[in-house]
């Protein structure tokens, strides 16, 4: 038996559809099977809630009179990309504020625009005969200027690899903070949850997938940059480390701060947590048999972030889950940079929008790269 997406949509608009999330599919599948399973259920829900830092958003400020070419923009003291048009500009969401450095950067102004609050913009232009005026301080916020949007050119990491560190000091990266002496791991993903995960191969995601982000809808822009669907998979075809990856766009007017949130890693910098839910449409007995996926099948690869040893260990996520591994003979503590709290939140608001009708599913305008070569910097004279 199969389904299209048509008519799954059919059935959202009749009340007729059977919405279950991830966790909870694998719980019937035990129960009735595959065959059973794929008959009854049309629509499993994902999510995943954790730090982004190609992160960022696209805002138009409108403009003044008399108008000005922004050549230099900062909000709340954190400069923002203005080499675009008069009054567009993009902020990163690890830019720093020029005064407080970590406590607040882009990702906090992303945030702060979310929240309704007044956002103080400042620019400076070289003065043209169509733009004269040099210098602009104003207050601005989501409501009074144009379009604004965020625009995240990776994000949805299809697992990712876990961390630690092997030399005999602390080391503070993008994964936290790694103890000594392989003195503790962490790992980024909500394994069974994850969306990316429950679409291996990229069946129903694609460029166009309508989802949920940051607390509103958005969709797929196009593959995420590093987007590596040849990463090395395990016996199951599940990656064992970063793999595809999506570019996500979405009106931040829709969005909350209950799913947009900064957040400052001690000693490196800033990033994004943001809130990622996708639909899984299931369109026959193989597609409902990839989203019963267990955390014990999920494997990934941990990695020294310190960079001084290639290690070639493989861990899987009901184990990272446990709160301890072992590890080179001892027990050593695990911690998740990914909420798995807010990744049940997030499939559980994706399921109601979609029993509720206010959610249909699209089809891939384009199917993302199955393959990709991932290049390496080299430095040349």
């Amino acid at each position: 038996m199969s389904k299209t997406i048509s008519e799954i949509n059919e059935k959202i608009k009749e009340g007729k559809a059977v919405v279950v999330t991830a966790e909870e599919v694998i719980d019937l599948v035990e129960r009735d099977g595959y065959k059973k399973t794929a008959e009854t259920v049309d629509v499993v829900t994902t999510g995943t809630f954790g730090p982004m830092c190609s992160s960022g958003m696209f805002v138009n400020f409108g403009h003044s009179k008399p108008p000005i070419k922004m050549t230099k923009v900062t909000l709340n003291d954190v400069p923002a990309y203005a080499g675009l048009a008069a009054v567009d500009a993009y902020i990163g969401a690890t830019e720093l504020s020029l005064k407080r450095g970590m406590e607040y950067g882009g990702a906090h102004v992303i945030e702060d625009f979310i929240a309704g609050k007044d956002i103080l913009l400042q620019a400076e232009s070289y003065g043209t005969d169509c733009y004269p005026r040099k210098e602009i301080t104003t207050k601005v916020n989501k409501d009074n200027v144009n379009q604004i949007f965020l625009f995240n050119p990776r994000n949805c990491y299809q697992n990712y690899a876990a961390a630690t560190n092997s030399t005999n000091k602390t080391i503070y990266t993008y994964m936290g903070t790694l103890l000594p002496n392989y003195g503790n791991v962490t790992y980024s993903t909500s394994g069974e949850l994850s969306p990316l995960l429950n679409d291996p191969e990229f069946r129903t995601i694609g460029i166009g997938t309508r989802l949920f982000l940051g607390g509103g809808v958005g969709y797929v822009a196009w593959e995420g940059t590093q987007h590596n669907p040849d990463q090395a998979k395990s016996e199951n075809g599940l990656p064992v480390a970063g793999a595809g990856t999506l570019s996500l766009i979405g009106d931040i007017r829709g969005m909350s701060t209950e799913f947009i949130r900064a957040g400052v890693f001690q000693k490196y910098g800033i990033t994004l947590y943001v809130g990622v839910g996708i639909p899984i449409p299931i369109l026959d007995e193989e597609m409902l048999a990839k989203t019963a996926i267990k955390n014990k099948d999920i494997y990934t690869r941990i990695v020294d972030k310190s960079g001084k040893v290639d290690l070639d260990i493989l861990v899987n996520y009901e184990e990272l889950r446990s709160g301890q591994i072992s590890l080179f003979g001892k027990k050593v503590s695990t911690a998740p940079l990914t909420s798995l709290y807010k990744s049940r939140i997030i499939a559980e608001k994706l399921k109601g929008w979609i029993l509720n009708g206010s959610f249909l599913l699209t089809e891939k305008v384009c199917d993302l790269p199955a393959h990709n070569k991932v290049n390496t910097l080299e430095v040349r004279g």
